[in-house]
C-alpha cells in the first residue's frame, strides 16, 4: 500500500510540473505575441492603394474654345506612407500611378501635309459628331499627410495635400465628322511632363480629390493666329482608398 501512495505522489509531482512548464510556457509564448503586436502597432503605415474617378474641366483656354460633351479620368497607383512624428499621424507619401484622362472640347488638332507642322484652330461654328484628346500620363504622388488614424482601425478622417509629378507618354487626338476624320498622336508642341498640384479630404473609403496642374498642356508653340493655346488642367472626383 505505501508503494502505491509513494508512486501517486511522485505521479502528482509529475503531472503539476508538466502544467506547471506548460502554463509558463504559453505565459512567455502570450507575452512575446503581445510584445511582438506592440512592435507592429508602433510602426504601423498608412501604405495605400487609390483608385480615383474624376470630372476633368479645361480652364485658360483661347477664345472660342469650349469643352464639351463629357471629360473624364480614371487614377490608379500605390502610395508608400513615410510617418515623420512620434503618433505616426502626420506622415510624407510617395508613390507610383497611372491616369487616363479624356476631354470632349472644340480644339481643333491637326497637320500640316507639307511642313508636317502642327495645326490648332477653333471648330466654333463648325459642324461635327465627335472631337476629344486623350492623354496617358505615369505619374508619381508626394503628399502631406495628417490623419487620425490608429494602429487598431481604418476608419479615420484624412487631409492629404501635395504634388503630382508625371510623364505625358502617350496623347491622341481624334476628329470626325461625315466623311472625315482626323487622328493626331505625334505632337511636339506637347508638354509632356506633367507637374499639378492635389488636394484630397474625407473620411474612411471615400475623399474629395482635387488636381489643379502648374503648367499648361501645351508650350508656347502651340498657337491659333497669334494667340497662344495653353490650356490648364483641372480635376474634381473622389479618391478611394484601400490599405
Amino acid at each position: 500500500m505505501y508503494k502505491y501512495v509513494n508512486q501517486v505522489k511522485q505521479l502528482l509531482v509529475v503531472v503539476c510540473a508538466s502544467i506547471a512548464t506548460i502554463f509558463g510556457y504559453a505565459q512567455e509564448v502570450d507575452t512575446l505575441g503581445l510584445q511582438k503586436e506592440e512592435v507592429l502597432d508602433s510602426l504601423y503605415r498608412e501604405d495605400q492603394f487609390y483608385a480615383g474617378f474624376t470630372f476633368n474641366l479645361l480652364w485658360n483656354t483661347p477664345s472660342d474654345i469650349s469643352q464639351s460633351g463629357f471629360s473624364g479620368g480614371l487614377h490608379l497607383g500605390y502610395t508608400r506612407d513615410m510617418p515623420i512624428n512620434k503618433k505616426r499621424n502626420i506622415a510624407i507619401g510617395l508613390g507610383l500611378g497611372y491616369s487616363v484622362n479624356t476631354y470632349g472640347q472644340n480644339l481643333f488638332i491637326g497637320e500640316d501635309l507639307d511642313s508636317g507642322q502642327s495645326i490648332f484652330s477653333s471648330l466654333d461654328g463648325v459642324d461635327f459628331d465627335k472631337n476629344k484628346f486623350v492623354t496617358h500620363i505615369v505619374e508619381s504622388p508626394l503628399e502631406f499627410r495628417w490623419r487620425t488614424s490608429v494602429p487598431d482601425t481604418h476608419k479615420f478622417w484624412r487631409i492629404y495635400t501635395g504634388l503630382r509629378i508625371g510623364y505625358l507618354y502617350y496623347f491622341d487626338a481624334k476628329f470626325e465628322q461625315p466623311g472625315n476624320r482626323v487622328r493626331q498622336t505625334k505632337i511636339d508642341e506637347l508638354n509632356r511632363w506633367r507637374v499639378g498640384a492635389t488636394f484630397t479630404f474625407g473620411w474612411n473609403t471615400f475623399n474629395f480629390h482635387f488636381y489643379y496642374s502648374l503648367n499648361p498642356l501645351f508650350n508656347d508653340n502651340a498657337k491659333i493666329g497669334n494667340e497662344e493655346v495653353g490650356l490648364t488642367t483641372a480635376k474634381i472626383g473622389l479618391m478611394f482608398y484601400i490599405l
